[in-house]
């Protein structure tokens, strides 16, 4: 019975979604019917979006801190582990290729002219960048003190001081264990911040929306549905065109199946926006399938920390929106190093409400700081794409846990057919598999090794 009680907790983001979609719709109505004062209410969106610029270095220092340890652990339980953090890396890379691809194609910002001094911000930090060396930009990386990289907001720094952080926290070994502890204690103090910032989230996207809307008019509204349609769409060409394909191939199993026997996650992500709800339900599921209890433990938690496909998609498409959006569109490399930056800096913020926000406002702070006002126009639709994201998230885990445990030969195919057939259901009731695969021998060695 404690599962539903998980979702109940939740249950209060409901209203906050509910809001934020009322005042996004309420937004356009004011830019529409009186453009001049959508145009006033600008401060109100940059004033959320700066709320949110305040949370960007802390969110990445814990993640990127936690996050590297989490790849030592996973690294120490032999195959598996390697096994699954390089797949992860892979699909996450394929992900990305994918969004690059659809939004070049799609362009959803094409022809979106917003303010002319955001535009004239833009043009003025590009010319600012011309002028400076590869030298001057490798050694502004470097922060003057330790803690300066928080103090100035200079995401890079963050980068650089949290990468340090993690590493020598490797080297620890042991000792590093109530260091780690505690950056998680904050970690959780500093997402419950994000979590009410985020309540703020309904002022916001009634600001911004107003704003770009009585800036541009309709164009505006058929950009946002260019985007929003444009990232479903890419999610559904990444699961049904990789993840199928490869489930098939590796495992024998069809990815309808798959999906029907986990249709109660499914609507329980719809129901939360959050993948990390499913997270007990699926460690439980994927034993009753017939992966074996280690490969479960090991690949779904590390998978809900590093392979995040939906969530590569989103950031590669909504970069790419603002970007076009402010009249200053992207080149290749800068596009490839930025989401790069944001894959890494996103490790360990799944589940967490507004962390996809965090990350982009982030990515783009760190690159092209003119860009970061451009976040809010993403804000009174990241309800939807929030939605999709998670639920890609999710079939990307279900999915590496089977093809994981095929390859390392501890999935019990015939049992897997029975199940996935309804010949042994799942007791609902307990959340607990009777069946508990044996944990070959072989596997202990390995993860004691």
């Amino acid at each position: 019975m404690a599962s539903p009680a998980h979702p109940v907790r939740r249950d209060k983001t409901h209203y906050l979604y509910l809001a934020v979609i009322v005042a996004a719709i309420a937004g356009i109505a004011v830019g529409l019917l009186a453009p001049d004062l959508g145009v006033a209410l600008k401060p109100v969106g940059t004033a959320f979006v700066g709320l949110i610029k305040m949370m960007i270095s802390p969110i990445i220092f814990c993640t990127i801190v936690l996050g590297v340890g989490s790849v030592t652990q996973a690294a120490k339980v032999g195959r598996v582990g390697g096994l699954a953090v390089g797949y992860f890396v892979l699909m996450s890379t394929v992900a990305l290729a994918i969004g690059l691809v659809v939004g070049n194609l799609l362009d959803p910002g094409q022809g979106l002219a917003l303010t002319d001094e955001l535009r004239q911000a833009a043009e003025a930090e590009a010319a600012k960048g011309g002028e400076s060396d590869t030298v001057a930009f490798l050694l502004g990386i470097i922060p003057t003190t330790l803690v300066s990289a928080f103090t100035e907001g200079q995401v890079l720094q963050t980068l650089l001081v949290a990468l340090l952080a993690g590493f020598a926290l490797q080297a620890m070994g042991d000792k590093a264990t109530p260091i780690l502890t505690g950056i998680g204690h904050i970690q959780r103090l500093v997402f419950r911040i994000l979590a009410m910032i985020m309540w703020a989230a309904p002022v916001g996207a009634f600001g911004a929306m107003a704003a770009v809307v009585g800036a541009t008019g309709i164009d505006a509204l058929r950009s946002l549905a260019v985007i929003m349609f444009g990232f479903y769409a890419t999610c559904v060409l990444f699961v049904a065109g990789v993840l199928g394909p490869l489930l098939w191939l590796v495992a024998r199993i069809g990815l309808l199946s798959l999906f029907r026997y986990l249709g109660r996650e499914f609507l329980l992500i719809l129901s939360t926006s959050s993948s990390e709800s499913a997270l007990p339900r699926l460690i439980a599921k994927m034993e009753h399938l017939g992966v074996s209890r280690p490969v479960v433990g090991i690949t779904v938690p590390t998978g809900y920390s590093f392979n995040l496909d939906g969530t590569a998609i989103y950031l590669t498409m909504a970069t790419l929106f603002i970007a076009s959006a402010t009249g200053s569109p992207l080149a290749l490399g800068e596009q490839i190093s930025l989401l790069v930056f944001m894959i890494i800096a996103s490790k360990g913020a799944a589940g967490v409400t507004g962390a996809g926000l965090a990350t982009l406002a982030g990515g783009l702070q760190s690159h092209r700081p003119d860009l970061v006002d451009g976040v809010g126009l993403i804000v009174g639709i990241d309800r939807f794409m929030s939605e999709a994201r998670a639920l890609t998230n999710f079939a990307g885990n279900a999915v590496a846990t089977v093809l994981i445990g095929t390859w390392t030969k501890e999935f019990d195919a015939e049992r897997a057919g029975e199940v996935l057939a309804g010949r042994i259901p799942f007791d609902e009731s307990t959340l607990v598999d009777d069946h508990a695969p044996a944990e070959p021998r072989e596997l202990e060695r390995d993860a004691v090794t």
